[in-house]
């Protein structure tokens, strides 16, 4: 018989009546940096995002996510995705970067975050993203790429609006989009700019399935003894061989549109980035003579 105990289980041998210590696996928990925790237990890596603010997709958060990944694949481990940070699971990329017209800095970081997508698209475990809070772009790029998306119930968007703040979106995002999202929602996300409530983003296919938020954790819980009850292998090549196309048109896109001569080529034609509350520079009046 097994009996489980708060540290340990003991294992009774039939006929020596003598009780055996088995420990449980081990939990790791370490902090990946100042911005991401890392901690695996039973076979799953819960990585969490917590910047004391809202989690904006910097280059260093976008590497720290990418170290992350990289301990996740070696403990051949099933990814959890969430934000630490209450209301928002990211802010998406920092705008001001953008603003700041460094079309090095602007790249990098652009690249990063395309890398990362890509990276968890074709990541050979399961994984699950877990919108608990807003999520702009870049936060919305890395739910998509999830196998499977959950949603809290509650005033939270998601989406692409880039075209909103005078940011075309990258092409790495859109052809990631296009393998989740219904055409119809597609197209109003990317084109329009709008961004959608839970309800909607299951609707449209940014998400899976959407809870209320008392029920998260027993949902998680549910879902991730679906994913281990798959088998792993086979997990694997499925997902390459559905995502085969997809992965070809985004690592085209970062390929083309990610070097510094098309970035810099592009960030010349481009408006400026508005940043909220302020005013296009177009719609800026010169005062009256």
């Amino acid at each position: 018989m097994l009996f489980p105990g708060n540290f340990r289980q003991k294992i009774i041998l039939s006929g020596l009546h003598q009780p055996v210590n088995v420990p449980p696996k081990p939990t790791r928990e370490r902090m990946m940096s100042d911005r991401v925790a890392y901690r695996l237990e039973d076979g799953v890596a819960t990585i969490t995002m917590n910047d004391g603010k809202v989690n904006v997709m910097s280059t260093g958060m976008l590497r720290d996510l990418g170290a992350a990944f990289d301990r996740a694949e070696r403990d051949e481990a099933i990814i959890v995705l969430r934000s630490a940070r209450e209301g928002i699971f990211s802010a998406g990329f920092d705008l001001k970067v953008f603003a700041a017209n460094d079309p090095v800095g602007s790249l990098e970081m652009v690249k990063a975050g395309a890398e990362i997508a890509f990276r968890l698209m074709t990541y050979p475990f399961p994984t699950l993203g877990l919108m608990e809070g807003h999520a702009y772009p870049m936060g919305t790029f890395l739910l998509l790429a999830c196998d499977v998306r959950l949603g809290a119930h509650g005033p939270f968007r998601m989406g692409l609006n880039e075209v909103a703040i005078g940011i075309s979106p990258p092409g790495f995002a859109v052809e990631l989009a296009r393998s989740r999202l219904h055409p119809a929602w597609l197209s109003r996300t990317v084109t329009l700019g709008e961004m959608f409530e839970p309800h909607d983003s299951v609707v449209a296919g940014f998400l899976d399935r959407v809870v209320a938020a008392d029920e998260i954790e027993q949902t998680v819980e549910a879902t991730l003894a679906a994913l281990k009850a798959l088998h792993a292998p086979s997990h694997a090549i499925a997902k390459q061989r559905l995502r085969r196309s997809a992965m070809a048109a985004m690592r085209e896109a970062i390929d083309a549109e990610l070097t510094l001569e098309a970035y810099t080529s592009r960030s010349a034609a481009r408006s400026a980035v508005v940043l909220p509350g302020a005013r296009p520079a177009s719609d800026v009046r010169a005062p009256m003579s």
